[in-house]
Parts: structure tokens; sequence; C-alpha cells
């Protein structure tokens, strides 16, 4: 689709298109987005005519357009920034408990629609109905709101903004219409009323990950499930020179097999995510490989520049950006990777950079760099872990707690108060220990009337086996050398088991008072 002619060419006609990824695409795309930063000279990226995102890269796109830097960003992956909200994956991957619970307030009538079916005839075969219950599935696994609202709380800062309207770069978010498959461009007239955040929500929603997004009363998913990175939006808007990144590449690990670095069959031991993220790779690279060939056609004047990882990058595919020590890793992996992509294409990109008046700075390629220094973190900042979340909460509790221990001591009423509480306390904790004595002394009395009625029977074993030795227990010898249970016994067992419960409820109890 073609931009409408009211809206003014950008300026300069330079865009950035960026594919999705997830989270670890997202941490790829900072790490090479900050190579090219620095190998380009005569742009920022973060100044540039148009930027298109999908999923992840939506986000990324978003947050060059309010004008956060490539530096910024590498930044914020790897430490709290002053006056800006931490990075943190976790935050994306968020259980979706109100669509668990509502499909699961679904299954009884689910269940008695398809029971009835069965009854009826409707269908001959009980599994037959039972399809039905395929309703009562959630549609995502994760809650979306999260990502909607950290998008929201980073822009409401700083100057920068929620409105596509407001905003100095053109910034287009792509999506796609559930009921209808078309794809819904968030910032182009029409669309760009949406805030910036619900746009992101709504083109991060892959399914089966997480819920379709409804805006203006239509559900939108993922735009990834049309094109990969839609960079055509961008040559339509007038860019006559576009950067593409695309972390999704499958990954070949044959190279890595053959050099004794992976194992035969390593990817199916992974399971099902490895093997669905393969295959989902394959077909959205293939995908997209055809279509950078149609803009040589469509848009002759244009030239797509396109930066991807190595097929043979297997430690990229296996990260796990959950980890502090694996984002810095994936970042510093792009960022080299990037470079020397860039390096070994000099002579290619040189001529194209030099017709949209850009130059290929070599010298810096050259020079060897790291990503972290480049954007100003000393090392100490590096080796520094962030603190848990479990050491967050402890921390926080620790200074809550400081700070109610002060208010009681500056508040004689307070004071008072607490005093009282910590009375009632105690006669509570007295109240349970009489409890549990009282329990102690039954468990006792079960014991002594148990150890009684074993040394009856020992005595009764004994004169058996002697009236067996003298023969007068022939008749009954033949059953076996013990003799046979009786009922007593079998009374015996199981006070003996209501015993040990007790005594097993006597202790739960004791170190619940503990804890008390």
């Amino acid at each position: 689709m073609a931009v409408p002619s009211t809206l003014p060419a950008v300026d300069p006609p330079v865009g950035l298109a960026l594919a999705g990824g997830a989270a670890g695409g997202a941490i790829y795309e900072i790490g090479a987005m900050r190579a090219l930063d620095e190998a380009i000279d005569g742009i920022d990226l973060h100044q540039l005519g148009v930027y298109v995102g999908v999923s992840a890269g939506a986000f990324l796109g978003s947050c060059l357009a309010n004008g956060l830097s490539t530096e910024q960003m590498c930044r914020a992956i790897t430490k709290p920034e002053p006056g800006e909200h931490p990075f943190v994956p976790e935050l994306f991957f968020q259980p979706a408990v109100q669509e668990m619970r509502g499909r699961l307030l679904r299954v009884p009538r689910q269940l008695g629609r398809a029971l009835l079916d069965y009854v009826s005839g409707r269908e001959r075969r009980l599994v037959d109905a039972l399809t039905n219950l395929g309703q009562t599935l959630p549609v995502g696994l994760f809650a979306n709101e999260p990502v909607r609202d950290y998008v929201r709380r980073i822009f409401a800062i700083k100057g920068r903004t929620d409105d596509f309207r407001r905003l100095q770069r053109r910034l287009v978010v792509v999506a796609t219409e559930l009921e209808t498959g078309r794809a819904v461009r968030f910032g182009l007239p029409g669309f760009d009323h949406v805030p910036i955040s619900n746009a992101v929500q709504a083109s991060t929603a892959l399914p089966g990950l997480y819920p379709p997004v409804k805006i203006d009363g239509r559900y939108h998913v993922d735009g990834v499930l049309l094109k990969t990175m839609h960079a055509s939006v961008a040559l339509d808007a007038g860019a006559r020179l576009v950067f593409c990144i695309n972390p999704i590449v499958p990954v070949d690990a044959r190279p890595a097999i053959e050099a004794g670095l992976m194992r035969e069959g390593q990817m199916v031991d992974h399971g099902l995510v490895s093997v669905m993220s393969q295959t989902l790779r394959t077909l959205i690279h293939s995908r997209m490989t055809l279509g950078l060939r149609a803009y040589k056609t469509r848009f002759p004047e244009a030239d797509v520049v396109l930066i991807e990882p190595r097929r043979d990058d297997y430690e990229y595919f296996y990260s796990n950006i959950f980890t502090f020590s694996s984002r810095r890793a994936v970042a510093q992996r792009a960022y080299q990777a990037t470079r020397a992509h860039l390096l070994a294409r000099r002579e290619e990109l040189a001529p194209v950079l030099a017709r949209h008046g850009l130059r290929l700075n070599v010298a810096a390629l050259e020079e060897p760099r790291d990503l972290w220094k480049q954007v100003s973190l000393p090392d100490d900042d590096l080796t520094a872990v962030p603190p848990t979340r479990r050491e967050r909460w402890r921390k926080t509790i620790k200074t809550a707690a400081v700070q109610t221990a002060h208010a009681v001591e500056r508040a004689p009423a307070a004071r008072s108060a607490a005093a009282a509480l910590d009375g009632s306390r105690r006669a509570v904790l007295d109240d349970l220990d009489r409890v549990l004595a009282r329990l102690e002394d039954a468990v006792d009395g079960l014991e002594a009337r148990q150890a009684a009625r074993d040394d009856a029977a020992a005595d009764d074993d004994a004169s058996w086996a002697s009236a067996n030795d003298n023969g007068a227990g022939r008749a009954s010898g033949d059953r076996g050398d013990a003799a046979p249970p009786t009922d007593a016994d079998a009374a015996s067992d199981d006070e003996g088991w209501a015993s040990r419960a007790l005594r097993a409820t006597v202790a739960t109890f004791g170190a619940s008072g503990l804890m008390l």
C-alpha cells in the first residue's frame, strides 16, 4: 500500500526496517544497530527519515523514532540507567492468568455440549464430540499487557511521546488483522490515532505465545505473519536507501557438528521449542529472500542493505537472554559480526552509500573495538550482576521493616499499640503451646497402650510356639511358621498408624508455631 500523497516525503530519504525475533532478536538487533551506527558516516540511526518495525523490531523502531540512541539502548540491556525503566526480559513472559482463567470457565459448558452431541447422535464417536473442548485452550500463554505498559512508561518521560502524530520522524508499526489476514500499518493516516504502545503490543502478539490485541473493535496479531520486515513500507514512503536488520535466520549446525562443538541430534534433544524455532526461522527467512528480490523490480532506483546473523552462529541460536551474561554476549556477538560483515562487503557497499551522500568508515571497522567500551560502560559495570527479583523483594521488605521500626520508635501511641499486639501474639502462642502439649499427651497415651498390646501379643506368640513344639498345634502348624493375624492385631496396626499420623500433625503444628 503506497503512502497517501498527503504525507510529506521522508527527510532524509533513508529508512530502517527491523524484523522480529522476540527478546533475543531484539538484543541482537541492538548490537547490530550500534555497529551500523558507528560504521556509517553522515547519519545517526536515531535521526533517519522513516522507521518500520515488526514484532520486536516495532519496539526498537519506536525507541529510535523517539530519539533514543543506539548507545542508550545498549546500556539499557546491561544495567539500569538513571531515570530510565530497566529492561527485564522476564517482564515479557508473564503467564496470561486472566486468559487461562476465562478459558477454564468454559470447560463445563463445552463438556456438556460435547456429551449432548454424543448422546443425541449428532456425533457417532465420543472422541469427535470432545474436539469442541479445543475452544477451552488459551489463545496465548503469556500476557502482553506488560509489553504495552512498559512501552508506555518509557515514552512518558524525557520529552518522548506515545503518539504517532507528535513524532518528528516517521514511524510505522505493522501488525496483522486476525479476521481478514491483512496488514495494518499503525502510524499511517487512519491508524495514527492508536497509541504507539498499543501498536507495539499488537505487532508483538505472536499467536500461541500472546493473545490477540483488540484495537478499534478488531483483533490484531504479529505482523510477521505476512512479511518478515515490511521494508516496502519505507520504500513506499519515499526512502531511497533502507537498512534492513533481520535476526531470524535458520541455524546451520553442520560446521559445529563436524568440528566437535555440537553432537548430532542436539537440536532434537532440546525439545519442541528448538525444533519449532528452526522450522519457523527457515520458513520466514525463505519468504524474506523472495521479497527482497522483488524490491529490485518494484523500486529500481532504491537500495536495500540487509544485515543478518551468519547461519553457522549456533551459539546465538542457543543463547538464553534471561541471563545477564548471555544478553551481553548476544549483543557483543551481533556487534562484532555486523562489523565483520560490513568490512567484508566494503567494495560493494562503498558506491551504494556514496549515491546517498554517506560513507563507510573502513578505518573504524578495521580498528579492534569492544562494544561496551564504545558505549562508555566500564568493566566494573559489566561485572556487576543486577539483583535478582528475590533480592529486590528482600531489599524492599527490609527497607519497609526498617521504616516501620523507626516510625514505632518515634510514636508513643504506636509503641503502645505494638506492645498490645505483641501481648496478643504471645497469648495466641501460649494457647497453641497448651494445645500441642495435650496432643503430645494423647500421643504418648496411644503409644503406651500400643506397647502394652505388643507385649501381650509377644507373650501369646511365645505360648503358641511352645504348644506347636510339643505337637499340640500340628493342625495349625501347616499354615506356616508364624501365628495367623487376628482382629486385635489389625486394630493394633490401625492405632499405630493413627499414632504416627497424630505425631506428624503435632510436629507440623510445632513448626507452624515456630514460624509465628
